[in-house]
This record gives structure tokens, C-alpha cells and sequence, in this order.
């Protein structure tokens, strides 16, 4: 009975020795696990920073230019948007109204400015002088501005249209301090304002629902566009850079743009956070940058330049679509 009981006994410590071992093995299997599953999420992130061109605008169909710069700051915090970048036209900051004021505000909001000229010349159509100098007054008339990155864009996206004017340009930038503030996604905002533009002049009566979903739709599908051709050149998804203007459609639909981006995975990050990837480094070896760095490096790589451009960038598509639900005569 006593030899039962001191085995009894011994079977129950082992079987709590075993529990316990178990227990271990269980929680270190889930820590694992938990641990992989966050090294695979970090891994699969993708991150999008937002950045609009020609600030300040003048007027448009829809809003003035301050009602503009209000409502882009309003729903760029009702969004939870921090850090969007403006890339500055400067010849328009005297010629806006309170345009200057405006650059302000943006800046007060927690935003940056950047260069974008001061006439928004084509480097196609401009020597290299001629082109840093107009990129010289955009710096002096940024000079009395706070918040603002040492970022260059260049207008239509040209970065020049023979080697030897490319890459004179590209010294006298970095001989200035001023680093290429590429984008990775390029589309026809633009165009969709214009054709916005030309509804109000007919008097075509506008659906802004049906505009904000269409808006929503055609950048987003975008998006995903240029990050499948990052993930085929680069095997990862960059941190990207979208292209936007500051007009009347972005102030009325950044919000559910936003929201848009998010629901399909995206995470919104600061302008100067997005060039920190390291393709900023990776100057692509072709004339084809105007689609964006992404396109650029996928050119380099070897791709059609047929292969690299969205549709959504056609102007018959985007006006077939436009006629196809009602937004224009």
C-alpha cells in the first residue's frame, strides 16, 4: 500500500512535469506563430503617400481657391491624413487668391511644400539653363516658407528628352540641394477635372455621387496597376508616391479616396517617409520616366513602355466612361 502510494504520487508529478512541458511547447508554438504572422504582415505592407501638384490653384468650376485649400485640409484630418506633400507652382502664389495664405495653411495643418517650378516649363521643350533657372525662382519665392523638403518635381513628369540635357539638369538639381520628388503612380486627374470642367460649362447637371465613386474606382485600380509592376520589377511593393493635383474633384473626394485606398489594403504615410525607399537611390538608366519611377524602372528592366502605361490614362476611355454614367453631355 505505502509502495502504491509513493508510486501514485510519482505518476501524478510526472504527469504535472508533462502538463507543464506541454504548456510551454504550446505557448512558445503560438509565440512563434504570432511572431511569423507579424514578420509576413511588415513584409506585405503596402504604403502610399499622397501628393498633389500646382498648389496654390487658381479657381475653379466647383470651389474657389481658398474654399479648395479649406476643404483639402478639412478631410485630410477627418481622414486622419498626416504629412501630404504640395508641390508649389510659384508664379501662382501671387496670382491665387491668397495664395501665399494658403501655402500657409497647408503648412499650419501639418503638410509640406516642395518645388515644382515657377512657370511649369517642359524640360522637352527647354534647355537646361533655361530650366534650372525657372527652378531657381521657385526656390527664392519658397525661401520665406516653413515645413517645406528639399524635393524637385518635375511638370509633366519630363525629365528631359536627350541624355546630355537629362543629366545637366540632374547636376545643377543635386548641385542646388534639391532631390527628384518622383511619383510611382501616375493618372489623369487632371483630365477627369477638365471633363468635370466642361460638364459645368453645358450645364450638364452633375452627379457627385456617381463622380466620387468613379474618381475612387479609376485611382485606386491605379494604384494596383503600378504596385503589380513593383512587385513583378522589384519582387516587393515599394513605398509609393500617388500623383494628384490640388483641384476642385481631390478637395471634394480625398476623403473616400482615402477611405478607398484603405479598404484595399493601404496604409497612408507621410510624403518625406515615402522617399525614404530605396528606389529614391535608383536613378532608372532610360529616357521613359514619365509615368513614374516605378514605370522607369520596369523600362530599364527591360518592359514595353505599351505594357507600363494604365488605361485609365486614355482620354477616350476616361470620356467613354464619363458618357457611360451620365457625368457628361
Amino acid at each position: 500500500m505505502f509502495h502504491c502510494q509513493i508510486r501514485n504520487e510519482a505518476l501524478h508529478r510526472l504527469a504535472g512535469a508533462l502538463g507543464a512541458i506541454i504548456v510551454v511547447m504550446h505557448v512558445t508554438a503560438i509565440g512563434a506563430a504570432a511572431s511569423q504572422e507579424t514578420s509576413q504582415a511588415n513584409e506585405e505592407r503596402r504604403e502610399i503617400a499622397l501628393s498633389f501638384d500646382d498648389a496654390p490653384r487658381l479657381d475653379g468650376t466647383l470651389l474657389s481657391g481658398t474654399d479648395r485649400t479649406s476643404r483639402l485640409i478639412a478631410e485630410l484630418a477627418r481622414a486622419g491624413v498626416e504629412g501630404a506633400g504640395f508641390f508649389v507652382l510659384a508664379g501662382n502664389i501671387t496670382k491665387a487668391e491668397n495664395g501665399a495664405e494658403r501655402l500657409r495653411a497647408y503648412q499650419a495643418a501639418g503638410h509640406f511644400l516642395a518645388n515644382h517650378t515657377d512657370t511649369h516649363p517642359s524640360l522637352s521643350r527647354t534647355s537646361a539653363e533655361e530650366f534650372l533657372a525657372d527652378v531657381d525662382v521657385a526656390s527664392e519665392a519658397l525661401a520665406s516658407f516653413e515645413n517645406t523638403l528639399d524635393l524637385f518635381r518635375y511638370p509633366y513628369l519630363q525629365e528631359g528628352d536627350d541624355r546630355i540635357k537629362q543629366a545637366a539638369v540632374e547636376d545643377g538639381l543635386a548641385e542646388r540641394g534639391l532631390r527628384n520628388g518622383y511619383i510611382t503612380v501616375d493618372n489623369y486627374d487632371w483630365y477627369l477635372q477638365a471633363l468635370v470642367d466642361e460638364a459645368v460649362a453645358a450645364n450638364h447637371p452633375l452627379d457627385l455621387s456617381v463622380l466620387g465613386q468613379t474618381y475612387v474606382e479609376l485611382l485606386v485600380d491605379t494604384v494596383e496597376f503600378y504596385d503589380s509592376i513593383a512587385q513583378e520589377t522589384l519582387a516587393r511593393s515599394p513605398r509609393h508616391v500617388l500623383l494628384l493635383h490640388e483641384n476642385d474633384i481631390a478637395a471634394l473626394f480625398i476623403y473616400d479616396l482615402v477611405l478607398g485606398l484603405r479598404d484595399a489594403g493601404w496604409d497612408i504615410i507621410p510624403l518625406d517617409a515615402a522617399y525614404q525607399d530605396e528606389i529614391a537611390d535608383k536613378v532608372p538608366n532610360t529616357l521613359f520616366r514619365g509615368q513614374g519611377r516605378v514605370s522607369a524602372l520596369a523600362h530599364a528592366a527591360g518592359r514595353a513602355p505599351r505594357e507600363l502605361v494604365h488605361i485609365a490614362e486614355d482620354e477616350s476611355y476616361l470620356r467613354a466612361l464619363f458618357e457611360e454614367r451620365g457625368l457628361v453631355p
